[in-house]
């Protein structure tokens, strides 16, 4: 409601516009309500900052005034932040321009700013054997808590699609199953032997000790039987992760990377670890191609007579 009424206050020529773009944004595009929301976020203030300058209407809108605005955040946010800025902008230009309500588009030629990369934290695959053996802590709890952190590792999850996944979810064998991602778009992911072993374990096994089990779809569940929540999963990988002698920080996002990078690794092609990740564009993926860059320039100064 706050977003919705904060929208309103946007300078009158783009109101119905800016609200039209979003819907078509959550209908059409499948994009995450989070996004949206920053999306209109992003729009309103600088149709704010537009209009202070006499510069809200489409047909005044010049690149220069894009460009303008941009260097002033750059001195309030971080780049990140101006970049999604920017995005929101060019998106909702050419939506108005593709809808012949713009006869130009005055940031067709502004490309984005090359960001800066941080590359993702990963564990080699002895310190993620040593995490999971370290979820075994015995009973219902270790039996869930293993399940849990297989299943992350072998299928690459988010967090929130590992905590969401439903009974119904699974593929009878245990050998696939279907996680809900970003935007509710839905994906096939492959399950290996050993998280197959882990969730027939909890699944079939202690599981159905707890309260209300078998009228819940969620898989993992609480000693209350109410499902697991986001910082649940944190405070489980944490645990783990301390019994097993890691020093480092480790969070359900590090088995997620660890899956992308020793698939990348292991010879696995771009396009299908995108398709595991369930990544929207394959840019979003190539990170992984950089982890594993790093590890051969280092290999290359190690062993090579003139590295």
């Amino acid at each position: 409601m706050a977003a919705r009424e904060t929208a309103r206050s946007a300078p009158e020529p783009w109101r119905e516009d800016v609200e039209e773009f979003l819907e078509t944004l959550r209908l059409e595009a499948g994009l995450a309500e989070s996004t949206v929301v920053a999306y209109r976020r992003d729009l309103v203030r600088f149709f704010g900052w537009a209009e202070e300058r006499d510069r809200a209407r489409p047909e005044v809108l010049e690149s220069e005034d894009i460009l303008r605005y941009l260097t002033q955040r750059r001195r309030e946010v971080a780049e990140a932040t101006v970049a999604r800025e920017l995005v929101a902008i060019r998106m909702f230009l050419r939506h108005l321009f593709n809808e012949e309500r713009l006869k130009r588009d005055p940031a067709a030629l502004l490309s984005a700013p090359r960001l800066r990369r941080t590359l993702p934290h990963t564990l080699t695959a002895d310190d993620v054997d040593r995490l999971l053996q370290a979820a075994s802590i015995g009973g219902w709890r270790g039996d869930r808590d293993r399940a849990l952190l297989e299943v992350i590792y072998a299928t690459g999850a988010r967090v929130s699609e590992a905590v969401g996944l439903r009974t119904d979810a699974i593929e009878p064998s245990l050998r696939v199953l279907r996680l809900h991602g970003k935007g509710d778009k839905q994906r096939l992911v492959p399950v290996g032997e050993r998280a197959r072993e882990a969730l027939a374990a909890w699944l079939h096994g202690t599981r159905r000790s707890l309260p209300g089990a078998l009228s819940r779809p969620e898989v993992f569940l609480s000693k209350s039987g109410r499902p697991l929540s986001r910082n649940d999963a944190w405070r489980r990988v944490r645990a783990a992760a301390q019994r097993a002698g890691i020093t480092v920080k480790v969070s359900p996002h590090t088995l997620r990377h660890s899956f992308a990078t020793h698939l990348i690794e292991g010879g696995a092609d771009l396009r299908s670890v995108q398709e595991l990740l369930g990544h929207a564009s394959i840019q979003t993926t190539e990170i992984y191609t950089h982890v594993d860059a790093e590890q051969i320039t280092a290999l290359h100064r190690l062993y090579h007579p003139r590295g």
